[in-house]
């Protein structure tokens, strides 16, 4: 296991999904409200040593009509309109008018978005990846960082899933083949 050591003026905590529609469904290895604990440990360390906080949240267009529809062999779930406040980030979150907020609109929190444009001109080379779900929205977004050729530490434990094999599976078998696995604990010790 390599040291850790975090330039926070290069380094910036991308927080995937933790908005209401998410935040309280059942996940694992942990619950959601668990997730956002350890996210606002990190981020509150991260930004009093002068590092960039984002934070993405997922939500459709207003006519739904740019939502992804590929055929699947899995029976996507039928799903009504969701609430107003769906994709509204939890106020846990305490999301600070210096943060960035970005918009996606499928998995990944690059695809679409300026999440690049914005983390390249403030010199960011070093992400911290965390949220929900591991699998899915952390794991698109960990893929594309790696192949834009960010540094990438996952927290872990500030990170949950659906489906806790796919927790499981993400953080054993993919993250550690693209950036480096921490705690929040070690996360925040690393933070000069």
């Amino acid at each position: 296991m390599t040291e850790l050591t975090i330039e926070p003026a290069r380094t910036a905590l991308v927080v995937i999904d933790l908005q209401r529609g998410i935040v309280g469904a059942p996940t694992a290895p942990r619950p959601g409200v668990e997730v956002v604990q350890r996210v606002v440990e990190i981020a509150a360390s991260l930004r009093k040593a002068g590092g960039t906080i984002v934070f993405v949240h997922v939500t459709p267009s207003a006519d739904g009509k740019d939502g992804l529809k590929p055929i699947t062999d899995a029976i996507r779930p039928v799903r009504g309109p969701m609430p107003p406040d769906w994709a509204e980030l939890v106020p846990e979150l305490g999301v600070q008018p210096g943060d960035i907020v970005i918009t996606k609109r499928q998995w990944g929190a690059f695809y679409g978005t300026e999440l690049d444009l914005q983390l390249r001109r403030r010199g960011v080379d070093t992400i911290i990846l965390c949220g929900i779900a591991t699998s899915i929205g952390v794991e698109s977004t960990a893929r594309d960082a790696y192949e834009r050729g960010y540094n990438q530490i996952f927290a872990e434990d500030a990170m949950a899933d659906r489906d806790p094999e796919g927790h499981r599976h993400a953080a054993q078998a993919v993250f550690p083949r693209i950036g480096r696995v921490r705690s929040t604990a070690e996360v925040i010790a690393a933070i000069k």
